[in-house]
């Protein structure tokens, strides 16, 4: 049989082996959207930064190109992560097991999942990845426009562009040890990047990662919070 979920479109495929839709195209062009302004954001911030960084700036045409591309990747990245946010806000609200997920963390870096909660769709460190990336490029758009001098010059003073510079320069350096975070979990979790890639997962991936998300797509219930509610062997 197929469990339905019409409301997210995901469904639970039988076969050999069974695959559930994690991710609709849509979703997965707005991530990989969301992914290369990224990248393409931290490569020219970079080589603006910093005058032993400033070769970076050949892969965008100079300098002036550098510059003058930069603010703009960056409403790209805003607008596209906006994107994101609509879809995935409610998954990624804080439940009661994602406290008990990180309170045995030691745990999950040994791999010992049997001794975890069941987990919706995201897992503690996938939620806290995702509300520190809205919260940061909420700073860096807004920084952002205060050092755009190109059409924002006249609504800042100069001591505000210097407290922006600083305020934008340090929520890079964040995200970008953020993204690193995100992209190391990704390759590390088997089978992970295969769902922003295909846009399913294994039935055993999702029974062993994500056991309640699959469980309330299986029975079309959505199950309440269970911290201690352990897999069962």
């Amino acid at each position: 049989m197929t469990g339905k979920n019409s409301e997210r479109s995901e469904q639970v495929h039988a076969g050999d082996p069974v695959t559930v839709d994690r991710y609709t195209t849509a979703a997965r062009i707005n991530h990989w959207i969301t992914a290369a302004s990224l990248v393409l954001l931290a490569i020219s911030g970079l080589a603006l930064f910093h005058p032993k960084l400033f070769f970076l700036t050949a892969l965008f045409g100079g300098g002036e190109t550098t510059r003058a591309l930069h603010p703009w990747i960056g409403v790209v990245l805003f607008f596209s992560f906006l994107g994101l946010f609509l879809r995935f806000w409610r998954a990624n609200l804080w439940k009661r097991e994602d406290g008990t997920w990180m309170a045995r963390l030691h745990d999950v870096l040994a791999g010992h999942e049997e001794k975890l909660p069941e987990i919706g769709k995201y897992n503690a460190g996938q939620k806290m990845v995702f509300w520190l990336m809205s919260i940061l490029i909420i700073a860096l758009i807004c920084s952002g426009l205060v050092i755009w001098d190109q059409y924002f010059s006249a609504y800042s003073s100069v001591e505000q562009k210097r407290i922006a510079m600083l305020l934008h320069s340090l929520a890079a350096i964040v995200i970008i040890c953020v993204w690193i975070v995100h992209v190391y979990a990704a390759i590390w979790v088997r089978g992970t990047i295969r769902a922003m890639v295909k846009g399913s997962v294994t039935g055993g991936w999702a029974w062993r990662h994500h056991r309640k998300w699959l469980r309330e797509l299986v029975t079309g219930k959505t199950e309440k919070s269970g911290a201690d509610k352990k897999p069962a062997e």
